[in-house]
Order: C-alpha cells, then structure tokens, then sequence
C-alpha cells in the first residue's frame, strides 16, 4: 500500500479584525492540503507594506487567528525575512489573497518545489480589511 505524503499548505495574512472574507480564505487554504500554517504578519512589517500600523497588534491579531481553529499552526512572520517560514516549514503550496500584492513568478522561481496558488475571493466590496476598519 502507498504511503499518503501530508501536504503542506502554507498562507499569509495581517488579519486585523478577522471577518468572513478572513475565513473564506482560511478555509479555501485549509481545502488544499492536510495541514496548514498560517502566518501572521508582524506589526513592523504590516507599517511597511500598508503604510500604517493594524489596528490590533500582532499577538491580539495572533491569539484571535488562533481562535478560529482552522488552521493546524498559527505563526508569528519573521521580523525581516519574509522566506524564514517557508524555508524553515517548506509547504507544498503556498496560497496567496486575491489582493495579496506578492509577486507569484517570483516565489516560484525562488521555491521551485512549491506550488503558488492564488484564491478567490469572498464578496472583496464588503469583507475588506481597508474597508471594515476605515477611519
């Protein structure tokens, strides 16, 4: 009998306020492969990319990620490398938002052995992180 190899499946996220958009995503992800990690993005590192700090900071972003049950680890993203977890956990797949502005051929060319996988969205006019926690 053939040994089923578990699929790794690995996804990214500042997750500020989790909403239905958050969740489609999770378990789209979480359909992918056998198990998931989730990595939430640190504050310094939300700042950079988005311009301003999360509302919520990142081990209330963390704890209530956690919350959800869906995914099988929750992670804490490297303070300066971005590729710390994928080089250190090496997923199967690595699925990205819609709106996720990672660069796909990129990370395929620098994880060749990694599929990129990019998800639909769940109603993106409504449940939007920019959107739900506007000023």
């Amino acid at each position: 009998m053939k040994e089923h190899k578990i699929i790794k499946v690995m996804g990214f996220g500042t997750f500020d306020g989790i909403h239905p958009g958050h969740l489609f995503f999770l378990r789209q992800l979480k359909q992918l492969g056998d198990e998931l990690f989730v990595v939430v993005a640190r504050d310094r590192n939300v700042k950079k990319i988005k311009g301003k700090k999360p509302v919520s900071d990142e081990k209330k972003r963390f704890a209530d990620l956690e919350k959800t049950r869906i995914a099988d680890r929750v992670l804490i993203g490297h303070p300066t490398d971005f590729y710390h977890l994928i080089n250190k956990f090496q997923p199967d797949m690595i699925g990205l938002g819609y709106d996720q502005k990672a660069d796909t051929d990129e990370l395929q060319k620098k994880f060749p052995n990694t599929k990129i996988v990019r998800l639909r969205p769940f109603e993106p006019e409504k449940y939007k992180s920019s959107i739900i926690n506007k000023d």
